[in-house]
């Protein structure tokens, strides 16, 4: 994530302000800027092309700092989600805003990274092709299984809350488990359905993460029956990307996220000195050469004040191979 400052006063600013605390100037967030921008008084922000933008009208409903095209309208973000929970759901609402929150930052990351970033087609009733949408449903109405089908994401707004997610994370025996990380690895189901086309590629992901033709009910079967495999640390980041390929594609690209936009921010903030990652021809040198010694570096941080590492994982020479690949998937 970048650091940001405020256009007026120079003060440093949190991706979420809406606000400049130290100025008072309203702010909104301008994707075709990468950039907070100061907004008036109007709620308006005109660009250097001079196309006017607005406040998104979900700024008071989940915090929505985003800028949308049209008076009263909402932002490309907010369009992404298909449903929400219901006004009378008071806990789905509760746990509303730290979704689209977490969606929101990984857009950013995605356009950072370059990857592609569409829609819903409204022309079909808001049931994409190759777009993108989200289903950002409570589980307190629902039973609600997170997951990907044909471009929608379907999100457990429980999982915004701590204590539930700390509960299904000791169950599972997860080293991690974040609203943020479900978005990144559900995002990469999509993102294998849409960029691993062709028959080189195919075979090369095949290579790398076994045959998704594999039956998927079964290898959830028998992964919750039986474990892991013996010896899984050597080939995989975690015991569910042994579950099917489809899965460890899934965790790889998550950490292929985690690890891109963890090193930006510190470059940003001064805590390391390195060019982009995208600037680097091959993945691999990014996690070698910096990845390590700064996730062992903020790990020990962590213990220093008593908390879990940053970063509970180990990366093996097969899972190397593994983010190369994904790395290479990007335009």
């Amino acid at each position: 994530m970048r650091a940001y400052r405020c256009r007026v006063c120079d003060n440093p600013l949190y991706f979420e302000n809406s606000v400049c605390v130290s100025c008072g100037t309203a702010l909104g967030y301008s994707r075709s800027e990468r950039a907070i921008v100061p907004v008036g008084e109007d709620g308006r922000y005109v660009d250097a092309a001079g196309l006017v933008w607005h406040v998104c009208r979900n700024l008071n409903l989940h915090g929505c700092t985003w800028l949308a095209a049209t008076e009263g309208g909402q932002c490309f973000s907010c369009d992404l989600t298909r449903t929400r929970p219901s006004d009378a759901d008071l806990v789905g609402l509760e746990n509303y805003p730290a979704a689209e929150r977490a969606k929101r930052h990984l857009i950013v990351e995605l356009d950072t990274l370059g990857f592609p970033v569409t829609g819903k087609d409204p022309a079909t009733g808001g049931d994409p092709v190759n777009g993108l949408a989200f289903d950002l449903l409570s589980s307190v109405a629902e039973n609600v299984v997170i997951g990907h089908q044909d471009g929608v994401i379907t999100i457990d707004l429980a999982e915004s809350d701590d204590a539930y997610r700390e509960q299904v994370k000791q169950k599972l025996a997860e080293p991690y488990r974040t609203m943020l990380g479900h978005f990144r690895h559900e995002v990469g189901h999509y993102f294998e359905w849409q960029l691993v086309r062709g028959p080189e590629l195919i075979g090369r992901c095949r290579e790398l993460f076994g045959d998704e033709n594999a039956d998927y009910q079964s290898a959830i079967e028998r992964h919750y029956r039986e474990g892991p495999p013996e010896g899984w640390e050597s080939s995989y980041l975690s015991t569910y990307a042994t579950m099917h390929p489809f899965e460890d594609f899934a965790e790889t690209w998550a950490h292929y996220l985690h690890i891109s936009d963890t090193v930006e921010t510190a470059s940003e903030y001064g805590l390391a000195a390195v060019a982009p990652v995208t600037a680097f021809s091959s993945f691999r040198d990014v996690v070698s050469g910096i990845w390590v010694p700064l996730s062992i570096a903020l790990n020990m941080i962590n213990r220093s004040m008593g908390k879990a590492d940053l970063y509970p994982f180990v990366i093996p020479g097969p899972v190397l191979d593994k983010l190369d690949f994904v790395a290479s998937l990007r335009p």
